[in-house]
């Protein structure tokens, strides 16, 4: 196998007596795809009360030239990145472990689109056995303005304010044209990540975490493509936070956010034993 590439963290459970454990080589594998300029310290909160019930947990998130610049206008930058995110399991020897993904926000979900259509079409990605999806903040359709507020969040560390401007206003003008005008011409050439997977049919439960007080990812889109997929009579559940931020859902409700995704995590892991 040819080695992987890739800017990860994974981490192997090193469980205190009182944590649920699960049978090896069964130990449930969760993957984490971050959102756009999130940082492995943020996604280090996330991956705590998976570690805490004994997973193990492997954090990727791709950078936010690819989500915000080349996956933006087009380009299929992130389709090398999700193969060998996948490559990881074979080169850990965890393929066959049970198999979550936690996807934030658009940036997240840009990569997973991509794993989706790897584990559809893949020959060895077949071997692996995935039970489930939690959607925390996403997916969103075509947005600019919600694009470009998520990309301001990003560049207002690093940048002073004229050039944020200057770069802000050049991305909505790009976006607006490759996503909206030249849609009708170039989506056969590139379709867009939520038209893509509203053609998903991914067997396995999917969760979808949302707000309708979100300002990036508008709940309207997120709750169609969670009606697509129950008219379709495949696995779906949803919890509306409705007054929690973008991906801050379990900021606000850590609690009810960790017992939520430990819950869902439980019950795939049941149904992929029946």
């Amino acid at each position: 196998m040819e080695d992987v590439d890739l800017d990860y963290n994974i981490v192997f459970p090193q469980p205190p007596p009182q944590a649920s454990r699960w049978e090896k080589p069964l130990e449930p594998v969760v993957i984490l795809l971050g959102w756009g300029g999130c940082k492995d310290h943020h996604l280090a909160k996330y991956s705590t009360f998976y570690q805490n019930q004994g997973c193990i947990v492997i954090r990727y998130t791709a950078s936010w030239q690819n989500v915000f610049v080349l996956e933006s206008f087009g380009f299929s930058s992130l389709r090398e990145q999700a193969e060998k995110l996948l490559q990881l399991l074979f080169a850990f020897d965890i393929e066959k472990c049970p198999l979550v993904f936690h996807v934030f926000s658009n940036g997240g979900f840009m990569l997973y689109r991509y794993v989706a259509e790897l584990l559809n079409t893949h020959p060895q990605m077949h071997k692996l056995r995935v039970v489930g999806t939690v959607f925390d903040s996403t997916p969103g359709n075509r947005n600019v303005l919600g694009s470009a507020r998520a990309l301001n969040v990003v560049l207002k560390p690093k940048t002073n304010i004229l050039v944020r401007f200057m770069a802000l206003l050049a991305f909505c003008l790009m976006v607006f044209v490759v996503r909206i005008v030249l849609y009708p011409l170039t989506r056969y050439l590139h379709e867009n990540h939520y038209d893509a997977m509203r053609k998903d049919s991914s067997p396995w439960p999917q969760l979808y975490l949302y707000s309708q007080a979100d300002p990036i990812i508008s709940h309207c889109d997120i709750e169609r493509m969670i009606e697509l997929r129950r008219k379709r009579r495949l696995p779906t559940e949803a919890l509306d936070f409705e007054t929690s931020d973008h991906v801050s859902h379990y900021r606000q409700y850590p609690e009810r956010y960790s017992e939520i995704c430990i819950a869902f995590l439980k019950d795939c892991l049941a149904e992929d034993h029946n």
